[in-house]
């Protein structure tokens, strides 16, 4: 799925007041995490997800791992936060057109 510059720039507005849904803790990425971020992002479609690392190339792992298991779109990194979207069957959110 390949998302336009406007349609990316909608999700990053509405996903600003968003708090983070999952937290990564000292574990990292267990099976337990994968299978709450799947649920949360079935059910709301864009979830933000905080991963509690300092070093950038683990965090840039997790979050290549964490995209890959879950076929979503990594919208934005802001420091430890990544938002993430995935339409779902429901289509809660209306994309702009490109």
């Amino acid at each position: 799925m390949k998302l336009s510059n406007k349609q990316k720039q909608f999700l990053k507005g509405l996903a600003h007041p968003l708090k983070p849904v999952v937290l990564l803790g000292q574990n990292g990425l267990t099976e337990g995490v994968l299978a709450e971020i799947e649920n949360a992002i079935s059910y709301h479609e864009l979830i933000k997800v905080k991963i509690a690392t300092d070093d950038r190339e683990t965090k840039q792992l997790i979050i290549d791992a964490i995209v890959r298991e879950t076929e979503a779109l990594a919208i934005a990194k802001i420091g430890h936060i990544v938002v993430l979207y995935r339409p779902s069957e429901a289509k809660k959110i209306e994309l702009p057109r490109k």
